[in-house]
């Protein structure tokens, strides 16, 4: 398997398939899953002729399961030591919930010429968490909530969210697959509780105002509007409101798991932006 060193001696997991001359697209995963959650995409977009690489975040599938680092400002370090180990010039860099707000972070980091748009699909900016700033945020103790059903069976509270609200499951005349909600159990498990404990804090109230006033690059945004996990109206449409070049792009009716629902819609608009 292939990792990069950070640092402070984590290791990252990645992957990277493709012509290394290709133009290369990163995916940033969500919480508390893998690069694997990404399988479609990288295959779909691997046979299109592009160079793919994602990688598990720190304390996630693969990777080092540290106690420590497991925020944004170190999440963004770890994907810039990752693009520079593969030197990677002129890439899309594309997020999925908790992902989302890594690529927000990391873009707005980024050195000069290492990316050149960004996508945030169903993804936790500006700030989930209601704030006096914020008001139509998520009150804390959701995710207190979230915290405590982790503690007490991480197991159980892993099958319970994918076979629920992650994937709309729980919508009546919904299609349940049960290999999707397995896959997502699978992923979650291979992590650490510590760091998917810390994580939840990193992607509930993080503020990722000012990353997406600093970001330049072309941005995607795209979220359905049935998100069950970041409701879509204190996420996507503030976010564009704050991008330089952003644009918007809402799915009726589909649910914050739907890069794994409906991967044709989702990879044909990527395709599209990434050839724009």
């Amino acid at each position: 398997m292939t990792f990069v060193k950070t640092s402070d001696g984590t290791e990252i997991f990645y992957k990277d398939w493709g012509a290394k001359d290709a133009t290369p697209i990163v995916f940033h995963h969500g919480w508390p899953l893998s690069a694997d959650d990404w399988d479609n995409q990288m295959m779909f977009f691997l046979l299109k002729g592009y160079r793919v690489i994602a990688h598990d975040r720190r304390g996630h599938g693969r990777s080092t399961q540290t106690d420590t680092g497991n925020e944004m400002d170190t999440y963004a370090a770890d994907v810039a030591a990752l693009t520079d180990a593969l030197d990677l010039k002129g890439a899309i860099h594309v997020g999925h919930s908790t992902g989302g707000g890594e690529v927000a972070h990391y873009v707005a980091r980024a050195k000069p010429g290492r990316v050149a748009k960004a996508v945030l699909i169903g993804a936790v900016p500006p700030i989930m968490v209601k704030t006096e700033a914020n008001p139509g945020g998520l009150p804390l103790e959701v995710f207190d909530s979230f915290r405590k059903a982790l503690v007490d069976n991480r197991a159980q509270f892993f099958l319970d969210v994918p076979a629920g609200p992650f994937y709309g499951y729980n919508r009546p005349g919904a299609k349940v697959d049960q290999g999707v909600i397995q896959n997502w159990w699978r992923q979650g498990m291979m992590g650490g509780a510590k760091a998917h404990y810390d994580c939840i804090k990193a992607f509930s109230e993080t503020d990722f105002t000012e990353d997406l006033k600093r970001i330049d690059v072309p941005t995607l945004v795209m979220h359905g509007d049935d998100d069950q996990i970041v409701p879509y109206a204190d996420s996507a449409p503030l976010s564009v409101k704050l991008l330089k070049n952003g644009t918007l792009k809402t799915y009726q009716g589909l649910p914050h798991g739907l890069c794994t629902t409906h991967p044709d819609v989702v990879n044909a608009d990527l395709l599209a932006f990434i050839q724009s």
